[in-house]
């Protein structure tokens, strides 16, 4: 079996994630953006420092009634106003075309991991990692641009305690220490009274999410919701949740009340604090006025720096909870991409499919639907499938196809790509209804006239002139019946030309004349073709039929007569 994932931490995580951008094809950009940022950061506190002894002057003037000081500090202060407006527009446009483009390199790698290997069928309802969907847009959205505010504003933190440190100390030694004592105990205090923030930001997420998925599941299904009066049932597990999710909301306001309660009073007394220690010096005579302010701007910005986890609590938790919504999911994805690659690569057969002592379950694992199954199905065969179980046919085709979990022993069978299926209600993706009937690896290779003779071969080109030519863009599986889907379907596998069909129930969509056309075209294709069948259709050619009985038994018998024995 695969190694398992290792666990990380959510820094590791997050330390990963910065390291996946930067070698990335986006990475030179982003790159670029972030010295940038950094060169700005920098530049921005130098003025802010600048700023804060023009300041100082600025208001010494205006004691001393000096009128001359007072205009040229004035125009001073006015210039570096106009810098540091047209740096923090910049900067802002910056930040801001760096999180778009880091958004869309992690929502494209997580896109790519949830449809890589059948991932979103295999993390499907999985346990811890509900709506995938939902953390790849709107988490991402918010970790990639929290993330990089955060980042910006320990920066910037930073720089503003090199900045403004050496001005406060040269003030007054005292009310630097002041500063560090009062961040340390606000910091301390402020992550014991929101410790609970996370879990609940992380619940009210999932809740968030899951209320939405239901009112999406009501618009998915309105057509038989209505029609089966299901509307009291839909109404009583949307208010269940409802009340879930108004309960804790109502803890998350709890805590914030008591958080908001001391932070306010934190931020409060930030004011006062360099006023008191620094006041008796100039009611002394020993410093001037202008230093009270410069003193108060001094503390109140490296205050913030330290103070960061105070200020910022309840953001950083709600992102704390974003960043471990989309680490449970990257993790999950990663282990299901690699179990199905182990799979696939230690259950390969490159010339047909084998079964050696291959069982299957029912879901609840209280019977078998398959028991110790050995059979070997080679190319150029064709096989007709029944059961007296409807489920022990499905999960057969599924167990083809790599979808189903209640099994053991092995399931030997071709690549992907070299077996294709068909199943009973064919799927059409949304898109250009040539590209619908074009296998995408294929491309241009295939011309227009000879999917319009495809089409003509199975009456379908009236769809054509009906949807306005091959370039027409339509959800396909709304529009078409499903005998024009499965028609498609089939020329798409024609076209394919793999080396396995698996058809599910064909006659559910098409007569029994038209299936023995299709499936006599695949055969003269060279394809092997297995058909698990809807009710008798043993009147068709087939060289063996596989019969699936109660209890798990199962009979193979030979019906052409020129068949190799199995």
């Amino acid at each position: 079996m695969p190694l398992e994932v290792t666990k990380q931490s959510t820094f590791q995580h997050l330390f990963n994630v910065i390291k996946q951008l930067v070698k990335s094809k986006q990475g030179p950009t982003a790159i670029r953006y972030s010295i940038l940022l950094i060169l700005l950061v920098i530049g921005f506190n130098a003025l802010n420092v600048f700023n804060s002894f023009v300041g100082r002057d600025f208001i010494s003037s205006i004691e001393r009634k000096n009128v001359t000081k007072f205009y040229q500090y004035a125009i001073l202060y006015g210039l570096v106003f106009l810098i540091s407006a047209a740096i923090g527009a910049i900067y802002r446009f910056i930040e801001e075309r760096l999180g778009i483009l880091w958004r869309e390199q992690m929502t494209w790698r997580l896109t790519e991991s949830y449809l890589s290997e059948k991932t979103y069928h295999s993390i499907l309802n999985q346990k811890g990692i509900e709506n995938p969907d939902q953390r790849i847009t709107d988490d991402v959205k918010a970790f990639t641009t929290t993330t990089l505010s955060f980042i910006l504003l320990f920066l910037g933190g930073v720089f503003s305690a090199i900045s403004f440190a050496g001005v406060l100390w040269s003030i007054n030694p005292l009310l630097f220490l002041v500063a560090i004592l009062y961040a340390s105990i606000g910091t301390i205090s402020t992550i014991f009274l929101g410790k609970d923030l996370i879990r609940i930001n992380y619940n009210q997420l999932d809740l968030e999410a899951n209320y939405r998925s239901d009112l999406l599941h009501i618009k998915q299904h309105a057509e038989s919701i209505a029609l089966t009066h299901r509307e009291m049932r839909m109404s009583v597990r949307l208010k269940n949740k409802l009340k879930t999710l108004v309960t804790n909301f109502k803890k998350l306001i709890a805590v914030n009340l008591r958080l908001s309660l001391f932070t306010n009073s934190y931020n409060y007394f930030i004011q006062i604090i360099p006023m008191l220690l620094i006041a008796p010096s100039y009611m002394k005579g020993e410093i001037e006025f202008g230093v009270i302010t410069q003193a108060g701007l001094a503390f109140t910005t490296l205050l913030n720096a330290f103070s960061l986890i105070v200020t910022q609590f309840q953001s950083i938790s709600a992102f704390t909870a974003v960043v471990k919504r989309l680490q449970s999911l990257d993790t999950a994805m990663i282990h299901s991409e690699e179990r199905s690659k182990w799979k696939e690569t230690n259950n390969h057969h490159p010339d047909g499919i084998r079964f050696d002592h291959f069982s299957l379950y029912a879901n609840d694992k209280t019977k078998y639907l398959i028991q110790n199954l050995n059979l070997n199905i080679q190319t150029k065969e064709r096989w007709l499938v029944t059961s007296i179980d409807e489920r022990a046919k499905l999960s057969f085709f599924r167990a083809l196809a790599g979808i189903q979990n209640q099994d053991e022993g092995k399931l030997l069978k071709p690549n992907r790509d070299e077996i294709l299926f068909l199943p009973e209600q064919p799927y059409l993706p949304p898109g250009r209804l040539r590209n619908v009937i074009v296998p995408a690896f294929l491309g241009n290779s295939v011309s227009d006239t000879k999917v319009m003779k495809e089409l003509k071969i199975h009456n379908l080109d009236t769809l054509v002139i009906r949807f306005g030519g091959l370039s027409a863009l339509k959800e396909w599986d709304d529009e078409l019946s499903l005998a024009e889907k499965f028609k498609i379907s089939t020329i798409r596998i024609k076209l394919a030309n793999p080396k396995f069909v698996v058809l599910d129930r064909p006659t559910s969509s098409v007569g029994k004349f038209e299936i023995s056309k299709i499936l006599k075209k695949f055969h003269s294709l060279g394809m092997t073709t297995i058909v698990l069948a809807k009710g008798e259709e043993t009147a068709l050619e087939y060289d063996y039929h596989l019969s699936l009985d109660h209890f798990g038994k199962w009979t193979v018998n030979k019906m052409n007569p020129f068949a190799k024995d199995k």
